[in-house]
């Protein structure tokens, strides 16, 4: 029994789509059903020709099959030059201070600052400063903020007036408008170490957050 060109191209079509194959599985697709094509073509029966309309159809699956293929290529190549401009220019990061989802504060030298992102103003904002077994270090009271991104520094300084060592702590929000609790997001900081690329994705290595999605940065200290 002969086979039918059309319904064979279809099925090829279908299993290309279906496995998903990169651009050399395209192009033996393509010399497939056109070998298929012209064997059947030569050997058609005159009184029961092939349909036209048909085989056109099918060779336009084939064209966007192939033309689907070479957009992808286009577009992996576009975002692989996007990548490593991205690259290029956060590795002017490098050195500064950036504000990421988080709540670890980074006390350097005596120093330290970190962030909060509120969705509406608060009449009344309070950070509060813990250590390793969650004690309280620092109490230091913002006032009322605006909404928006508000960061706070910490001169390393303790509730009960003595001063507290260098390394990383954690700290919480508390911001109310009229009573109200406001939903306030936690910015930690982290010091920019160096830039990577991973899984299609650019990562700033920090101390202070780890590692961080340049999509996740709030802002640049």
């Amino acid at each position: 029994m002969a086979t039918n060109p059309v319904t064979a191209a279809a099925d090829l079509i279908s299993s290309f789509n279906q496995a998903g194959k990169k651009t050399s599985a395209t192009e033996g697709l393509q010399d497939r059903f056109l070998k298929l094509l012209v064997t059947q073509m030569k050997n058609q029966d005159p009184l029961n020709p092939m349909d036209n309309a048909q085989v056109t159809s099918q060779l336009a699956q084939i064209s966007t099959v192939s033309g689907i293929d070479k957009l992808n290529q286009t577009m992996n190549a576009m975002s692989s030059s996007f990548l490593a401009s991205q690259s290029l220019q956060a590795s002017g990061l490098i050195g500064h201070n950036v504000l990421a989802p988080g709540s670890d504060v980074l006390l350097q030298s005596g120093a330290g600052s970190a962030g909060v992102e509120l969705p509406a103003a608060a009449d009344q904002v309070s950070v509060t400063v813990r250590g390793a077994a969650g004690e309280i270090i620092k109490t230091i009271n913002m006032g009322a903020q605006d909404a928006g991104i508000r960061t706070f520094r910490w001169d390393g300084s303790t509730d009960t007036g003595g001063r507290a060592k260098d390394g990383i702590y954690t700290f919480e929000v508390t911001a109310t408008q009229a009573g109200k609790k406001v939903d306030a997001v936690k910015l930690g900081a982290g010091v920019v170490q160096s830039v990577s690329l991973g899984n299609g994705d650019l990562q700033l290595n920090t101390i202070g957050l780890g590692a961080v999605s340049i999509g996740q940065v709030k802002q640049i200290l």
